[in-house]
């Protein structure tokens, strides 16, 4: 096994910035992408990699939806004086958050030594892909949303929380598992895309931070032995790369396109599946 170097860890940031946000599953794309490489998923600087790349996307989803999230900080703020006499919309979506992160953290935790096994399954993940494949071509049946976040019921948010947990699997597709389910209730495109990043936030800096402590627990001192400047270097490159994706998720969510990766996934699953690839 090689260490990590400039070029494969720029590579893995294109990988991690592209497949976050598209509906094609990271997990599974980094997967192959370090099995090509002759990296070895489980090591010190592999892990560190992953959890410095997610800090990369979450900025991506920072910088993308700046302005709706400095909206909801600023409604939220206000709905907090005693003097508010409104609506307190901005403390509902809060909630509805919280109510989706409590599945996603009850299947992240619950099976999360199941889920990295999969990691070495190279014919399950593609299999998942497939899967996701479907899921995303059910899109181009359902009806233009029309509900807004104010319709959003409960359970709902909490059926699309249990999708995101779902989707830890590697091979399904946070972002499409999400936003498939959300728009299958009847959510505007743009809502659907908005929760979806919205509940991301909490569980990748949660899976991030229980990434740190996993590493930091076998032991403290292995952090001055990392090649940090690989690291570093693949993690801006999955910033930047992030931001340009996550933007035409965006754009494909709103033209009703999602369901175009379908055949991509279909693709790549096969041919994993038939060890072509």
């Amino acid at each position: 096994m090689s260490e990590l170097t400039y070029l494969q860890a720029v590579v893995l940031g294109v990988v991690q910035g592209l497949t976050e946000f598209l509906p094609v599953s990271s997990s599974a794309h980094l997967a192959f992408a370090q099995r090509w490489m002759g990296l070895q998923a489980d090591s010190r600087s592999m892990f560190m990699f992953d959890a410095m790349s997610h800090i990369g996307t979450l900025v991506s989803v920072a910088v993308v939806f700046r302005e709706s999230m400095g909206r909801f900080a600023a409604q939220f703020i206000r709905e907090c004086s005693v003097r508010w006499t409104g609506h307190r919309n901005a403390w509902r979506i809060a909630l509805l958050g919280i109510v989706a992160s409590i599945p996603t953290a009850a299947l992240g935790l619950g099976f999360k030594e199941r889920l990295e096994a999969d990691f070495g399954r190279p014919r399950w993940i593609g299999a998942e892909l497939v899967v996701t494949g479907v899921l995303l071509a059910v899109m181009a049946f359902l009806p233009r949303g029309r509900r807004g976040i104010k319709a959003f019921k409960w359970w709902q948010a909490a059926l699309v929380g249990m999708a995101q947990g779902i989707a830890i699997v590697p091979g399904i597709s946070r972002s499409g598992a999400t936003i498939c389910t959300a728009a299958f209730f009847g959510l505007r495109r743009r809502w659907a895309a908005e929760f979806s990043f919205f509940i991301a936030f909490p569980a990748i800096l949660g899976g991030t931070a229980i990434q740190f402590k996993d590493i930091l627990a076998q032991n403290e001192a292995l952090a001055a032995g990392l090649p940090w400047g690989p690291i570093l270097a693949g993690s801006i490159i999955s910033l930047l790369i992030g931001i340009l994706s996550l933007k035409l998720l965006v754009k494909a969510v709103m033209r009703a396109k999602l369901h175009y990766f379908s055949y991509y996934c279909w693709v790549v699953g096969v041919l994993v599946i038939t060890k072509v690839l």
